[in-house]
């Protein structure tokens, strides 16, 4: 058995002391904002915060921390606004997002040990992949979020955890569905916009060059008319 601390939250599992920390979090904590990805510790979708140091979870045994600190992404922020969260909304950072949990847990931990990075060590010191190509907004995020956390600038708050769908259409219009186009008038003497039809009009699929035309009487190959009997 295993004991150390996850989220602030005294744990003891019953698990092989060499299982990695990723599986106990996943299985065995439901936790699961740390991602599987590579498994071999290149891409950082793991990534959790062990004693202050971003760590590949992937790659450490759970019986190599016993009595550490460990927290995840969804024990940074309870609701979910830290400084790398907010600057990763704000800026649109995200895209598939499946990388994202490791990229703000080792974003949160570079900013708590230099709050002011320069570009130049924001790329250095963060060495997770995104196979998305997120890079660009992602050390603008970060350098921005640095700046929050120094009081230079705020930050837009994003939707809170458990908001209606609807409510958070309002807050972020971003999410708010497109209003339908609406055909033309009949009246007018105007076509109607591409893709609505009125009640009245029949759309027929196109015809195959390669089969005869059918439209206009018989059954299509391979089907019979009703009370056919076949």
């Amino acid at each position: 058995m295993t004991r150390f601390i996850v989220n602030d939250q005294p744990v003891e599992y019953r698990m092989d002391p060499a299982t990695p920390l990723l599986w106990a979090l996943r299985d065995a904590s439901n936790l699961t904002g740390a991602k599987y990805g590579c498994g071999t510790g290149q891409c950082g979708a793991c990534t959790v915060d062990v004693d202050g140091e971003a760590v590949r979870s992937c790659q450490v045994a759970i019986g190599a921390i016993e009595g550490s600190q460990v927290t995840t992404i969804e024990g940074l922020s309870r609701e979910r606004a830290h400084p790398v969260q907010l600057a990763f909304i704000a800026d649109n950072v995200s895209q598939c997002g499946f990388c994202i949990p490791g990229f703000v847990m080792a974003a949160a931990v570079l900013l708590r040990k230099d709050p002011s990075p320069s570009e130049a060590k924001i790329r250095e010191g963060l060495t997770n992949l995104c196979r998305c190509g997120i890079h660009p907004r992602l050390v603008a995020a970060i350098g921005r979020a640095g700046r929050a956390m120094a009081g230079q600038e705020v930050l837009p708050i994003g939707a809170r955890p458990g908001i209606d769908p609807a409510d958070a259409a309002r807050m972020v219009p971003a999410l708010a569905p497109p209003a339908p186009v609406l055909p033309s008038s009949p009246v007018t003497g105007s076509r109607p916009v591409r893709g609505f039809h009125s009640a009245d009009e029949r759309v027929q699929p196109p015809i195959s060059p390669t089969r005869p035309d059918r439209s206009h009487g018989g059954p299509a190959d391979g089907a019979a008319p009703v009370g056919s009997g076949r």
